[in-house]
């Protein structure tokens, strides 16, 4: 790749600023793609953005920016768009430093600020040798997402489209089934989640595997329809909804389960109880746990050091199973009565097994 150091002034760089959403957003008289396909959307805090216009004002240098040359003479934004954004917003009258909009400054003010230099390095060659410099250059201090990147790799039709119902703020994705999805639209949760769904398989090499089979599909339809009927599932399912309901593998079950008959008023009845149950320390696994029945899900509560050495001496170290003597440390804390048929964590419903036969017992 062939870089090569150039200035531009700020006059310049906002000269043509446009941001047409889903258009795409353009500067430096037309010519400066500032949001190409592998490009994250605009994450900046008022504070960040804030901080590029108070060095910009005090005249301290920015970090280099890089643009790519395209083919045709007009370049894009490797690195540097949440800064080219920030600028051109406050020179636009978008948003107000020190609660003055760029208008309200002096003329010698926005002069100073316009004629303000930045450093840019003009980056020439292949599409794999920018996307490649696009991973490992640093973005102004934020960290690319795995998912940022994997969008950045199989830019195109498929990627844009499925950005625009799962990677903006207030996305139909959001709106539909934000409550029971953990992370930020707009840094690619909701979307690497999907996809990890979808496929099955929520590695790296599961969701890279996926987009590579979609990356040149026209629209991201499949992705969106499967999404609906999750969330959509999940509501009729499990109509109450609960706070513990946010972050769940809902894709997971939902592949599983979706082609069963439930019923709904039974399972909640099995849900509110199992909130109540305080042997229950994973109250987030209830939903995993009635679909599936594996109390691994629940985290049943363990019995205490207390509970363990009482019932240790109560049996004088002998394993009511093999029957043979243990020290305390070659045994573990059993429920005499199963939880599953009521048994609670208590002093009295525990025993103490040898290592092999809990296992046993526990099918671990």
């Amino acid at each position: 790749m062939n870089i090569e150091l150039k200035e531009i002034t700020i006059r310049e760089l906002t000269n043509g600023y446009e941001d047409n959403n889903e258009n795409g957003v353009v500067g430096f008289g037309g010519k400066l793609d500032i949001r190409p396909p592998y490009q994250r959307e605009f994450i900046y805090k008022d504070k960040q953005r804030e901080a590029v216009i108070d060095t910009a004002t005090k005249n301290f240098p920015l970090n280099v920016m890089y643009w790519a040359v395209r083919e045709d003479g007009n370049f894009e934004v490797i690195d540097g768009q949440q800064r080219t954004i920030s600028i051109s917003q406050f020179v636009e009258g978008d948003f107000a430093y020190k609660n003055r909009f760029f208008h309200n400054l002096q003329k010698d003010e926005q002069e100073q600020i316009l004629n303000y230099k930045l450093m840019v390095y003009l980056c020439s060659g292949t599409d794999s040798e920018k996307l490649d410099w696009f991973e490992t250059i640093n973005i102004a201090g934020e960290k690319l997402t795995a998912q940022e990147l994997r969008n950045a790799v199989y830019s195109g039709s498929w990627v844009s489209d499925a950005k625009r119902y799962f990677s903006k703020n207030n996305c139909v994705a959001y709106g539909l089934g934000g409550d029971y999805l953990n992370g930020s639209a707009i840094r690619q949760d909701y979307l690497e989640t999907t996809i990890g769904w979808i496929c099955g398989d929520a590695s790296n090499d599961g969701i890279k595997n996926y987009m590579a089979k979609q990356q040149h599909e026209p629209n991201a339809n499949e992705l969106w329809l499967y999404f609906q009927n999750v969330i959509n599932w999940v509501k009729v399912v499990f109509p109450k909804y609960r706070k513990e309901m946010k972050g769940i593998s809902w894709g997971f079950l939902y592949n599983e389960f979706h082609k069963q008959s439930f019923d709904s008023k039974k399972l909640e009845k099995q849900v509110s109880d199992l909130m109540q149950d305080e042997d229950v320390t994973n109250k987030k696994g209830i939903y995993e746990y009635v679909l599936t029945g594996k109390e691994r899900y629940l985290n049943i509560r363990a019995f205490t050091d207390n509970q363990k050495r009482e019932a240790y001496e109560r049996q004088k170290g002998i394993c009511p199973v093999c029957t043979e003597h243990y020290e305390i440390g070659g045994m573990e804390g059993d429920h005499i009565t199963p939880w599953h048929l009521g048994g609670k964590t208590s002093a009295e419903n525990c025993q103490m097994l040898c290592k092999e036969d809990n296992r046993r017992k526990s099918g671990k």
